[in-house]
């Protein structure tokens, strides 16, 4: 199934100290975590981009996703959260709320001497958020390469994610976009190529989004 949702994990850290967080851990947990101790890394937390199954863990279409409870079981780490996206995290995984620290946007995650930034992009989620890292972006589902997440899922909002296309779109050239998933040939790309190439950049104006993009 994982290969099927083509998603994507990353390990973001500091090799100086050694430590290291782990993006939208859903599956194969014990291999990501094998992955990160192989290169000499450890995990001290997970930076969840929403609260979907295939991002986070829990039930989707007839599956079980291990996911953040199974990494828990293991390792007493924190999961960064948005904090708009606490009920709908706790309803799909079943952790307890002690396991989540909440974010408001703009805020810095430290890990050793790395910097991550979460930005907060509801539209696909109430509380999708993005991390901004080192001249990287890894966007989740709010935008990938070629399209943007889906805004027809409960707690999406179309407006919304103009709105958080629009402020990404703002970000340097020459940041690399790490999408949550591979819904197109290369795994990553620089900012000016996206803007100029993905189709949800084409309207420059709310109402013609809304026109293109918007719901019955």
């Amino acid at each position: 199934m994982a290969t099927q949702m083509v998603n994507f994990s990353y390990l973001l850290g500091d090799r100086d100290t050694g430590e290291c967080v782990v993006v939208d851990p859903a599956y194969a947990v014990q291999q990501l975590v094998d992955i990160a101790e192989n290169d000499g890394m450890r995990i001290t937390g997970v930076m969840a981009s929403h609260y979907h199954a295939d991002h986070v863990g829990g039930s989707m279409m007839g599956h079980t996703i291990e996911g953040i409870t199974t990494l828990l079981k293991n390792y007493d780490v924190p999961i960064h959260v948005n904090k708009h996206e606490v009920p709908w995290v706790l309803k799909t995984t079943g952790v307890s709320e002690d396991s989540l620290v909440a974010h408001d946007s703009g805020d810095v995650v430290k890990v050793g001497n790395l910097s991550i930034e979460c930005l907060h992009t509801p539209g696909h989620t109430p509380g999708s958020q993005c991390f901004l890292t080192n001249g990287c972006l890894v966007s989740g589902d709010t935008l990938f390469l070629d399209g943007c997440g889906r805004t027809d899922l409960p707690g999406s909002n179309v407006a919304d994610m103009y709105d958080s296309l629009t402020r990404l779109a703002s970000l340097p050239d020459s940041t690399i976009v790490l999408p949550g998933h591979r819904y197109s040939e290369p795994p990553a790309a620089r900012m000016s190529d996206v803007r100029d190439l993905n189709y949800v950049f084409k309207p420059k104006t709310k109402e013609a989004w809304m026109m293109m993009f918007g719901h019955d």
